[in-house]
Order: structure tokens, then C-alpha cells, then sequence
């Protein structure tokens, strides 16, 4: 299996990495860039894919910029696994699945179920189940669905809710949270 990991020790990463205790100090303001303002000049996803084996953890925002290597990084390991599509992920839907792990203080990587899906992977969910919508967000690289072994989903949920960033999806029997950078919104147990 191919890991996908990054060790940025540009002068910028060394004096992030000082920076990154405020990341977890940060006072919460409601929304992402409120929040990310807060946050230092450091921005930060770490990731485990369970469908790949992959593992991800870098820096992927430096004193007010993306890093476009970073921004690659995570287009590839938000792909579509079962066909390896590629396709740019929303960065703000990065941001707030970031903000989210910050507010939740947790060290532990999310596990990524489904990041970006080509047109014929979400043809074939769709065929499953009835709660794969046709114009799904994911077509577009614009969602995440994600768990962690530290939180419940009604934990992570809240979190995320708080970020007033966009969809929020609770699917609690599937034991993941759905997010998005579309409007704002919540559904689900």
C-alpha cells in the first residue's frame, strides 16, 4: 500500500510547529474562519483511510497561505478508492473538518470513509441505498464522511455544528458524520 505522509522542515513548518499549541488553545468563535483565525498561523489534517491502509498528517495552511503540495497530497487521498479518480477537494470543506478536530482536542486521526467519488461510484451507492443523493456534494470533491474511535457521532455532530460551517450528517447506525461546505444545515440520528 502506498502511504501518503508529510514532513515539511521548511523555516515556516519549524516556526509553525511552535505556533501549533495555540491551534489547540484557540478560544472557539462560532464559523471556521473565525475559528482559524484563532488558531495560529498553522493548519493542520491528519487522516487514516481504513479503505487504502494510507495514513496522512500535515500541514496544509502556513501564515495565511495554502501549501499546494499539501493541497495535493490531500486530493489524492481523498480520491476515489475504488477507481482512483482524483479531484480538488473544497478547501473549505478542509477547513472545516480541521476546525472540527481542533474544537474536538483530540490527538487520533479521523478515519476517512468516503472523500471525492466519480460519477460512476456514486451511480453504483445510489443503486444501494436510498440515502446517497444524486447530486451528491462528494461528486464535486465538496464533502467528507468521516469517524473517530475516541467520539460518538453525536460528539463529533456537535462539533461540527458549531462550526456553522455547512452540512452536518449524523448517520449513527453507520457510525460516521457526514460534512460539507454547502449551506448550512443538520440531518440525521
Amino acid at each position: 500500500m502506498h502511504q501518503v505522509t508529510t514532513l515539511n522542515m521548511t523555516r515556516r513548518s519549524i516556526l509553525g510547529a511552535f505556533a501549533a499549541t495555540a491551534v489547540m488553545a484557540a478560544p472557539f468563535f462560532p464559523g471556521v474562519t473565525a475559528y482559524a483565525r484563532g488558531a495560529g498561523d498553522i493548519r493542520r489534517l491528519h487522516f487514516y483511510s481504513g479503505r487504502t491502509g494510507e495514513s496522512m498528517n500535515l500541514v496544509y495552511w502556513i501564515d495565511g497561505k495554502y501549501v499546494p503540495e499539501s493541497l495535493a497530497e490531500i486530493n489524492h487521498f481523498f480520491r476515489d478508492w475504488r477507481n482512483n479518480a482524483v479531484h480538488n477537494i473544497d478547501a473549505r470543506t478542509i477547513d472545516f473538518l480541521a476546525a472540527t478536530h481542533n474544537i474536538l482536542r483530540v490527538n487520533e486521526p479521523y478515519m476517512l470513509l468516503s472523500g471525492f467519488r466519480s460519477p460512476q461510484t456514486n451511480a453504483m451507492l445510489r443503486a444501494r441505498s436510498r440515502n446517497v443523493a444524486q447530486n451528491s456534494l462528494h461528486l464535486r470533491g465538496q464533502a467528507a464522511d468521516v469517524r473517530l474511535r475516541s467520539r460518538s457521532v453525536a460528539q463529533i455532530a456537535r462539533a461540527a455544528t458549531a462550526c456553522n460551517a455547512g452540512g452536518v450528517g449524523r448517520y449513527s447506525r453507520s457510525d460516521f458524520v457526514h460534512f460539507d461546505c454547502g449551506a448550512v444545515r443538520s440531518w440525521g440520528t
